[in-house]
């Protein structure tokens, strides 16, 4: 224990000593590896940062939209961005294919691969924003907006349609702008688009504040709040591809078939991975629903969500590796693959080992002053919840590394067979257990057939580079 605390505390020395702007010397193997780690540490931190932007932005947004809007229209609003969140499948696949298209192209320092896959992504993008844009322009005047949201009042049956319109006009148009995100992230560079997007959320509350003072339409409030974080990509564009890599501007004779073909394969893999994940991780509620009633999720969401705060940051703070895994692949490097992968691993049992001890001891006493005395889990949920923290951060940062190597097959394979013992001993635990049962279901099947198959995978595959 130890000599882990000193392992743990020799890398955070080590991260702080990275935050610096200046880039070191990458003509070196050293050099590459303290320049990884540097643009890790400043991506995960600004990530961090954006986040905590967001929150606090909610926090100010959601109760002057509530009373700004009413119930009703405010409900409109938030079934529009459920709709509208459904169809961000349409980007997810395609522009994690292109990230990792690029961070291989970065490693293999291949300026025209680079070139060749952005103007791939970016133009394949356009054409399914085009393709949503036309099917929507086609189904608009047919479709009974009023109905379809079963709006009552006469202010909310006008604005149903044209609020609906705004909002997927600016989903179509971010579409193909968030190739920047993608672009960064492949290069590393993400702590960019972190501030963007930063800038962008803050550009939407003070558009919010505006079109309050204004008195304005549903429909005008939709095109700050959403309109500002699509404004933001515009202005990353803009930098990144008229300033800092004008090499990389998407140009339509740079668009390829083959590469083309490679990021639709790749994100197509994607796609069916997320799938499979979010199922795995969004049927609880569903399930404690019908063995134990409404009243039993709420007992049981807003637990979790407290757990999945914690959750949430972590990723956040690791998910650069993915991108820096996949260039140090593609040059070969593999003894920083493994030394990083192993670095991560221990950080990341420290540290959501500490808050989900603090959370088990503290969690009511925090639940009361948040909610109110109505939600006090018992200890064996709260304890499962801790347990659950941690094997699912350590599962996402082993997943990383497989992202990075596109290795797919495998993990979509464990991935299917995680989501359907899990479904299975949820049930069975569910009905012995009650609500600690869901949380302990997921642990087991968890375990079983995520934590144990990646594990061995990923010894097997350092070994097979000889690094064991």
């Amino acid at each position: 224990m130890a000599n882990l605390l000193t392992s743990v505390a020799s890398l955070a020395q080590q991260c702080l000593g990275l935050l610096r702007l200046k880039e070191f010397d990458t003509t070196t193997p050293e050099g590459r590896s303290r320049e990884r780690y540097r643009r890790v540490a400043l991506t995960g931190i600004s990530a961090v940062v954006a986040k905590l932007v967001t929150v606090v932005t909610i926090l100010i947004s959601v109760p002057l939209t509530l009373t700004y809007l009413g119930p009703e229209r405010y409900g409109l609003w938030m079934t529009i961005t459920s709709v509208i969140m459904m169809m961000r499948v349409a980007d997810s696949g395609l522009g994690l294919g292109l990230m990792n298209a690029v961070s291989e192209a970065y490693g293999h320092q291949d300026r025209q691969a680079a070139v060749r896959y952005v103007a791939s992504g970016f133009f394949l993008l356009a054409a399914v924003a085009l393709l949503i844009l036309v099917a929507f322009a086609l189904a608009y005047p047919l479709v009974p907006w009023p109905r379809l949201f079963n709006v009552k009042t006469p202010q909310a049956i006008r604005e149903a349609g044209p609020a609906m319109a705004v909002f997927l006009a600016c989903f179509a148009v971010g579409l193909p702008l968030g190739v920047v995100q993608r672009v960064q992230l492949g290069y590393q560079e993400g702590f960019y688009n972190n501030l963007w997007e930063s800038a962008g959320r803050l550009l939407g509350l003070a558009g919010l504040l505006v079109v309050i003072y204004l008195q304005a339409g549903l429909a005008w409030l939709v095109l700050a709040v959403a309109g500002s974080p699509v404004l933001a990509w515009l202005f990353n564009s803009c930098l990144l591809f008229g300033r800092q890599r004008p090499w990389l501007r998407p140009k339509l004779r740079n668009y390829h078939r083959d590469h083309a073909r490679q990021v639709l394969h790749t994100g197509l893999f994607f796609f069916v991975l997320q799938v499979g994940v979010t199922l795995m991780n969004s049927s609880d509620n569903l399930i404690i629903a019908q063995f134990l009633g409404l009243e039993a999720v709420t007992q049981f969401a807003i637990p979790y969500q407290m757990f999945s705060m914690g959750i949430v940051m972590f990723n956040v703070f690791f998910s650069p590796l993915w991108p820096a895994y996949s260039e140090a692949i593609a040059r070969h490097d593999f003894p920083w693959v493994k030394d990083t992968l192993n670095r991560s691993l221990k950080l990341i049992l420290i540290s959501t080992g500490l808050l989900s001890l603090f959370l088990i001891i503290f969690g009511n006493r925090l639940l009361n002053f948040w909610v109110g005395p109505a939600i006090s889990p018992s200890l064996p949920l709260i304890l499962g919840l801790g347990v659950w923290m941690i094997v699912l951060s350590v599962g996402t940062a082993m997943s990383q590394l497989l992202n990075a190597t596109n290795i797919f097959r495998f993990q979509i394979l464990y991935v299917y067979l995680t989501l359907v013992f899990s479904l299975l001993f949820k049930c069975v635990l569910v009905s012995l257990y009650k609500l600690p049962g869901i949380v302990w279901g997921s642990i087991l099947a968890y375990v079983i057939f995520f934590i144990l198959p990646y594990s061995l995978y990923i010894k097997k595959y350092f070994l097979r580079e000889n690094m064991v």
